[in-house]
């Protein structure tokens, strides 16, 4: 297994619930895994480190990071921000062809979202909802002309996605989803980029506050099941 591959699955269980927070990742076991060398091991996790997905200590080795309200209302604001300057640069530079793109994204998201919406076992489609919601929140920055905005932003939508891993597989919030993502859709469809920016920040309001999240990793693993 190459380096590259052994990142991008690693990269995915870390923000979609393959580890619990807070556990500890030894390369010893992993290696066995992926059928590598325990240092090849290493160095994907100095990378994944340097991304915020694993927290490295000396003596102590790496770790999943801890779940914490104030970290994810501090990602929360940083995705606002780097989300809808980006949005907002697509309506000026997209043209029809990141209009087409954006709805075909929206379509994809919306369907699996209204399948959620109407089933009482949500978990096979966990999976699909994870990569649409991924791929609409991008393709609304794809035409902002900026890489290292897209980048940023992967960044920190990953981080994001890690610290509610638990949580959102209860998908209590999927009726508000579906409402905030058609919002957001319309507006910058429409070229309204304040009124976009106002449905970014609506979207991702509920995580701004440390206070209406609990600290307990536990209490809010019993809360998601």
């Amino acid at each position: 297994m190459f380096d590259t591959d052994i990142h991008a699955d690693l990269q995915h269980r870390l923000i979609s619930n393959g580890f619990d927070h807070g556990e500890k990742l030894r390369a010893e076991q992993l290696k066995q895994y992926y059928g590598c060398s325990a240092s090849t091991v290493r160095e994907v996790l100095f990378r994944l480190a340097s991304e915020g997905l694993v927290d490295f200590q000396e003596q102590r080795g790496f770790r999943v990071p801890a779940m914490s309200a104030t970290l994810l209302a501090e990602l929360a604001h940083l995705r606002i921000l780097i989300e809808a300057e980006g949005t907002v640069l697509s309506i000026r530079h997209g043209g029809v062809a990141w209009e087409a793109r954006l709805t075909a994204a929206h379509h994809q998201l919306s369907h699996i979202e209204k399948r959620i919406h109407s089933t009482e076992d949500p978990s096979p489609m966990v999976g699909l909802w994870f990569q649409a919601e991924l791929e609409f929140h991008q393709t609304l920055i794809a035409a902002c002309e900026s890489e290292t905005l897209k980048a940023m932003h992967l960044q920190i939508y990953q981080r994001f996605r890690q610290q509610l891993m638990v949580a959102d597989r209860s998908f209590d919030f999927i009726s508000k989803n579906i409402q905030h993502h058609h919002s957001i859709l319309v507006a910058a469809l429409d070229g309204d980029e304040a009124l976009t920016r106002q449905k970014i920040h609506d979207h991702l309001a509920r995580h701004l506050d440390p206070m209406n999240r609990t600290q307990d990793p536990q209490a809010s693993k019993s809360s998601a099941m």
